[in-house]
């Protein structure tokens, strides 16, 4: 199910990164009272109640003269094209001005719900100060403060009625769903057009070309697929940020869809940190992972390449030890269809249920082969494990004190499972709880 995005407007100085700090419960964003601090936007998820969403904290929409205005009014534009839920926040201690009637005249285009929250109304005395507000057309103002955390809670039940209904979300059980994350200009549009055999998605030699999310459906030797490419150009070709602030929510919400995850590399730069961290978001998020190395035609090789460039992948990227590898060239078409094969396997194992009592014969095994080992006197002892949940697959082991469950005994029964069932391009997840 695909998270609800929320973005937090206004002017700069009206106080956008501590309520989203609030909200987010730690302070991520820099918080500092000279207007216009923040010059990007942060991505965070969040809750209220039974809602999980992502929140945005945008920098600001001004029409002053100074020079990062413009871009801070640019990146305020896009978070108001991604999010579901806008909150528009105005100063209450100042009053209505001129800067936010000009955003209230830019959030009049979007078609997207607005909640208008007043922020520094302190205390109940200050409640007077709300009213102003009511002549910017968006319903009822909602009090709150920063600083105090008060009325937040209000804020964000309104909020919440107008996320959209999860139960709208049509999943067709038979389609395969990928997605494709990877730095700018590692050829993932060019991927997506030779899956699709057709130039569907804009390609350029330029980073950062691409914009917008696109879903594509295609079958290929019976199997349906959706690839989830973050693709399309940037509207009227405005450098609206950099491309590496730029790209995150994009891959977090196109991971979200997936059953699967193309990390896509280039084979030409080689590996760079920013695709570990890429990499991290499909890993946190339990999905299906293929490393895809790609313009391997372009890489001068002798018989030791690929090899070597495998070691270099497994070194940095051990958290993704159990991701196949596929070396591909979108320009060549050279093994591109192999992916789809390996995907086909991987959503199989994403989804894969093992009966509890085949589960124990492995378990038993393992603990035979290998004793739990002792701490501090206390032998640990596993009684039984089920397994939970699929996507991915998630195992309760049962034991007299998890507190003496050692992590290298727990990566010991996760490999025991993965050399019995495989589990090849999936995380599995392992909880200890106490047998009661």
């Amino acid at each position: 199910m695909t998270k609800p995005t929320v973005a937090i407007v206004g002017r700069p100085n009206v106080g956008k990164s501590t309520i989203f700090n609030r909200i987010v419960g730690e302070r991520i964003s820099i918080v500092e009272d000279i207007p216009g601090v923040t010059r990007d936007r942060i991505y965070s998820s969040a809750d209220w109640l039974n809602h999980d969403f992502n929140l945005i904290d945008t920098g600001g929409i001004d029409i002053g003269d100074e020079p990062f205005l413009e871009q801070i009014r640019q990146q305020a534009e896009i978070a108001i094209d991604e999010a579901d839920v806008i909150i528009f926040l105005v100063n209450g201690r100042e009053g209505m001005t001129g800067a936010d009637e000009q955003v209230a005249k830019i959030l009049y285009k979007t078609k997207k719900p607005v909640v208008l929250a007043v922020n520094k109304i302190d205390n109940p005395d200050m409640r007077d100060m709300i009213y102003d507000f009511y002549a910017l057309g968006f319903g009822e103002p909602y009090p709150i403060s920063g600083s105090h955390g008060l009325g937040l809670g209000d804020l964000l039940d309104e909020v919440a009625k107008h996320f959209p209904d999860p139960s709208e979300e049509e999943l067709e059980d038979d389609v395969i769903r990928f997605s494709l994350i990877g730095r700018p200009n590692v050829g993932k549009s060019s991927l997506v057009n030779v899956f699709l055999n057709e130039e569907r998605v804009i390609v350029s030699d330029v980073a950062g070309t691409t914009r917008d999310a696109i879903d594509s459906d295609f079958i290929h030797d019976g199997q349906k697929y959706k690839v989830i490419d973050t693709a399309g150009m940037r509207k009227k070709g405005k450098v609206y940020e950099t491309t590496e602030k730029y790209s995150v929510l994009r891959a977090l919400r196109a991971i979200e869809r997936s059953d699967v995850v193309l990390v896509v590399l280039n084979g030409e730069e080689g590996i760079r940190e920013q695709d570990k961290r890429i990499a991290g978001y499909a890993h946190e998020a339990g999905k299906g992972v293929i490393i895809v190395v790609n313009k391997w035609d372009a890489v001068e090789k002798d018989e030791k390449t690929m090899n070597k460039m495998t070691e270099n992948i497994r070194d940095n990227f051990q958290f993704l030890d159990y991701a196949p590898i596929v070396y591909v060239s979108a320009k060549t078409r050279q093994r591109v269809f192999q992916i789809l094969g390996i995907i086909q396997t991987v959503s199989e194992n994403h989804a894969l249920r093992i009966q509890s009592s085949i589960l124990n014969e492995v378990i038993e095994d393992a603990v035979a082969m290998n004793p739990a080992p002792s701490d501090k006197g206390r032998k640990l002892r596993i009684y039984y494990m089920t397994q939970v949940q699929v996507k991915p697959p998630t195992f309760v082991v049962f034991v007299n004190d998890p507190e003496i469950m050692h992590f290298s005994y727990e990566r010991f029964l996760q490999n025991k499972l993965r050399d019995a069932f495989g589990f090849e391009g999936t995380p599995i997840r392992l909880i200890t709880r106490k047998r009661s």
